[in-house]
């Protein structure tokens, strides 16, 4: 597992606590799973799911009502990262600031990461 001891490897912002928890609690879900996988036109997509139960591997990070489950090919990528929820005029969703990321699409729904293999499933 790739996750520094006693150091949550992603941080939530308030607003992605909202939101996890609200989508938690409308299906019921133990928690709210990120991964990564090949696509896009930078190379690789996050992945986002609710989830039943945390995996064996998952590393879980929870703060207040939200739980937040790293899929274990997408730890290595998302340490560092901040998760926040966005509301605007147009269109809401996550947001991911993460350091690990050296280039991204124009549309931002693919990013890419320095000199790193790119995992074969989503997790």
């Amino acid at each position: 597992m790739f996750n520094v001891p006693g150091q949550d490897p992603v941080t939530l912002t308030d607003a992605a606590v909202a939101q996890i928890a609200k989508l938690m609690s409308r299906e019921d879900a133990a928690g709210f799973r990120i991964g990564v996988k090949k696509g896009g036109c930078a190379g690789m997509e996050y992945t986002m799911e609710v989830a039943a139960e945390a995996g064996p591997m998952d590393i879980v990070v929870e703060k207040g009502p939200a739980r937040v489950l790293i899929a274990p090919m997408a730890q290595m990528f998302m340490l560092g990262t901040e998760i926040d929820y966005e509301t605007g005029l147009l269109e809401s969703g996550f947001k991911f600031r993460n350091p690990n990321v050296v280039d991204e699409c124009g549309c931002g729904e693919s990013i890419k990461f320095a000199d790193m293999e790119a995992p074969q499933t989503n997790g």
